[in-house]
């Protein structure tokens, strides 16, 4: 199990992701539809009006695509697609949330992070002085089951 930081970098990294397809989708599978005093590329030019504007362009989605990566849904179908996006989206930021909240730490202030960071040094420095002195203690014995071991060799 990785610890939570990693956790929240994979968690980041997968919101990334998603951001980035859910894009990429919404991009190419759009429906298409003119915008006022605009044509769809490959049209030929409308009727002006007296006022000079052009004419609002009424293709239908039946025209073929402004660019070959354009490949447009159903209104219904972007609609549910979109949709799931946007939830698997959230869900994945809820993710997120339930992670930063279990860091620990979380809900302590500054001095409270720094004070215990203290205390767990100095508990470490004693803890180091402890295994010195077990290692110290260990060097002795080994050396003395030495000592009996090269006096029993010699009997």
């Amino acid at each position: 199990m990785a610890d939570r930081l990693t956790q929240l970098q994979d968690c980041l990294d997968q919101l990334a992701t998603q951001l980035y397809a859910s894009i990429r989708y919404i991009t190419s599978h759009h429906p298409s539809s003119p915008l006022a005093g605009q044509q769809r590329p490959g049209t030929p030019p409308g009727p002006q009006n007296a006022a000079g504007a052009d004419q609002i362009n009424t293709t239908t989605n039946n025209d073929p695509p402004a660019s070959p990566s354009h490949r447009p849904d159903t209104p219904d179908t972007f609609a549910a697609a979109t949709r799931e996006l946007a939830h698997d989206l959230v869900l994945k930021q809820k993710q997120i949330e339930a992670l930063i909240n279990t860091l620990p730490g979380i809900e302590k202030s500054e001095e409270d992070q720094t004070r215990r960071i203290k205390e767990l040094d100095v508990e470490l420095r004693q803890m180091e002085e402890e295994r010195r002195e077990v290692v110290e203690e260990k060097e002795r014995l080994l050396e003395r089951v030495e000592a009996v071991i090269a006096q029993v060799k010699r009997v």
